[in-house]
């Protein structure tokens, strides 16, 4: 994604929060199709035809051989061990978290009877992202059940804290640059080591970007990430609506940018970079709590 940049987006003023925020995303098929018919063509498999492979490694983010898809017409079974863990249906998008990600196939994608599909690669997504950057944001919310799905069921088998506490950098250099030039005129929000950010649990109105300094991320007592120059956190509350995830407590004296919802939602509509850059956090967080399991 390091073609994309804020450029061509106008500088903001981030606007008050609103009084009665728009309900959370939710999957909507016929803005999958618009996106999809934007960029791709269709595709037609026969019944028993292959996709892809569980496993497969595809080429890196959104390499030659990763796509991601949305079904027009027909049936996918989604297979993992020889088992159909999964169906899709017309209309409904699949494949996506692999070319996100940059991780293998978690199943494989086998029709189940003649299907027809639009599969995106890596210059189609982002044709498509620049004619309709708003799509970034529904596929944040399926990111984010996801995320949250996967978070409850490592508590549970206690296999929360299991992995590396890993440092994330969603905004390259370039595009944090881009980004302050957007918010011109807003302060950073300053910490200092060991003050408390965010609290798990509680209503979050805003989402940070660190500019300087560590912020360590912690669920249920645990630190479970990092977040260094070009990382970000809180934005998940921003997306759905819900409560916060995890604690954040800054681990180093840290300028922050702060980013309520309505700026949030102005910058994923009007900039595809910043779309593009947070489903790619998002989704790499997603890889990271996947693994720990395992």
């Amino acid at each position: 994604m390091s073609d994309l940049d804020f450029s061509s987006s106008t500088p903001i003023k981030p606007p008050a929060q609103p009084a009665a925020p728009p309900p959370p995303p939710v999957y909507n098929a016929a803005m999958a199709m618009e996106f999809f018919k934007s960029a791709g063509k269709p595709e037609s498999f026969a019944p028993g035809a292959t996709l892809f492979k569980e496993d497969d490694k595809g080429g890196g983010l959104f390499g030659k051989s990763d796509k991601m898809y949305v079904l027009i017409l027909g049936e996918i079974e989604m297979i993992a061990q020889d088992k159909v863990i999964g169906t899709v249906r017309a209309g409904e998008t699949f494949g996506e978290m692999a070319v996100i990600a940059q991780a293998p196939r978690t199943a494989t994608a086998r029709a189940k009877t003649a299907s027809t599909v639009i599969g995106l690669d890596e210059k189609q997504f982002q044709v498509a992202l620049q004619q309709k950057p708003e799509f970034a944001l529904m596929l944040m919310s399926i990111m984010n059940n996801r995320l949250r799905s996967t978070i409850s069921r490592l508590n549970a088998n206690r296999a929360l804290h299991a992995g590396e506490a890993k440092e994330s950098v969603v905004f390259d250099k370039k595009l944090l640059a881009g980004l302050v030039k957007l918010m011109e005129g807003q302060e950073p929000a300053r910490y200092d080591a060991g003050k408390l950010i965010m609290q798990e649990g509680t209503g979050g109105a805003l989402m940070y970007v660190v500019l300087e300094g560590k912020v360590a991320i912690s669920i249920k007592g645990g630190v479970v990430g990092r977040a260094g120059p070009g990382g970000v956190f809180g934005e998940m509350a921003l997306v759905d609506q819900s409560v916060r995830a995890a604690t954040a407590t800054a681990e180093t004296s840290c300028a922050l940018l702060a980013i309520n919802r309505g700026a949030f939602l102005h910058l994923v509509k009007t900039s595809p970079a910043f779309g593009a850059a947070l489903l790619s956090g998002l989704a790499e967080r997603a890889k990271d709590m996947a693994v720990r399991n395992k």
